[in-house]
């Protein structure tokens, strides 16, 4: 499967910027809450001079939960070391992580829903007392050692928390969930953006690239960069809402940030099963996909805008899926 462009995941062969990502809260743009509940932690723990309290942000991939971890090091003026929870596969990888931390430094774990259940367990005695059990040697001569922990903050982004054990969850004393981003918010990241990339974006130019961006920053971005390289070809440079419009239909991408793939899957359900509901493999055998790529990268945004519904016989499209499928997509001539 080629990566799709509005994939709210990495792709590849891009890395985010580190250029246009916020450094401290006050530049972070949306997530009030869960900014004001960061707020409020990072200050009590500065004035008691303790770490703050470990944190777990949960929510859709893109919106910022990396972001977030690095602004928080950078408050408290701290270290911060990362990792994703598939690589940590066996105690030892988590203590090599976990020794060298300083006092207050941060351990983030991202994908931490997906770390091993034996590493997990060690996990449980750092994050409550501050210490690790070490098996040294094999078979009968085996013993257990105790290292003693700084007092560190593990921060954990997952984007299924119903993965993560009731036991692990509740070690965090703070549980924070991101939420998609309103249009308004992605007209001032892509701004945002465009200024610090020196990319020149009228505010109906910047508009049309948000509200394709399926409620998602990372997705606002690459659009960003992908309109840009159009305008500077087929324009003067500048991105308008035309340019916008052009490069998007260019690139598949409708309205709604739905692209090919998006509208064969509702296509199937509407027109080859007459509304559904239709099972999940079926559709995934129709559109020629994998079942678990259908649950995890397309059904989710299209369940989010009210176009598909789960139900027990199957998935079914909902009226305004097939209001949308017959409005004619704009394309380049």
């Amino acid at each position: 499967m080629s990566e799709r462009i509005i994939s709210p995941g990495p792709l590849n062969e891009e890395g985010d910027d580190p250029t246009i990502r916020p450094d401290r809260l006050e530049e972070f743009v949306g997530q009030v809450q869960v900014k004001e509940s960061l707020k409020i932690a990072l200050e009590a723990a500065q004035k008691r001079g303790e770490p703050v309290d470990h944190i777990l942000f949960s929510g859709p991939p893109g919106l910022g939960k990396t972001t977030l971890a690095h602004i928080i090091a950078r408050e408290m003026g701290v270290e911060i070391r990362s990792t994703t929870g598939p690589v940590l596969e066996k105690p030892g990888d988590i203590a090599a992580l976990l020794t060298p931390l300083k006092q207050g430094d941060i351990l983030f774990i991202d994908e931490i829903h997906r770390i091993n259940p034996v590493v997990e367990e060690v996990l449980y005695p750092a994050m409550e007392d501050f210490f690790i059990d070490v098996m040294i040697g094999e078979g009968p001569s085996a013993r257990s050692i105790k290292l003693n922990l700084e007092h560190f903050t593990l921060i954990g982004a997952t984007t299924k928390q119903g993965l993560l054990g009731a036991p692990f969850r509740d070690r965090f004393g703070i549980v924070s969930r991101l939420d998609l981003y309103t249009p308004a918010e992605l007209v001032r990241i892509a701004k945002r953006s465009a200024s610090i990339l020196k990319i020149p974006v009228t505010r109906d130019g910047a508009e049309e690239i948000a509200k394709r961006s399926r409620g998602t920053p990372r997705i606002v971005n690459r659009l960003l960069r992908r309109v840009r390289d159009y305008a500077i070809v087929r324009g003067d440079g500048t991105i308008t809402q035309e340019i916008a419009e052009q490069a998007l239909a260019m690139l598949q991408i409708d309205k709604l940030g739905l692209d090919e793939l998006d509208r064969r899957i509702l296509s199937v359900i509407a027109n080859d099963f007459d509304g559904g509901p239709v099972g999940v493999k079926t559709i995934a055998i129709s559109v020629g996909e994998e079942v678990r790529t259908i649950e995890d990268v397309y059904e989710p945004y299209l369940i989010q805008i009210g176009f598909i519904k789960r139900t027990p016989q199957g998935r079914e499209v909902t009226s305004a899926a097939k209001k949308h499928l017959n409005t004619p997509q704009k394309t380049l001539e």
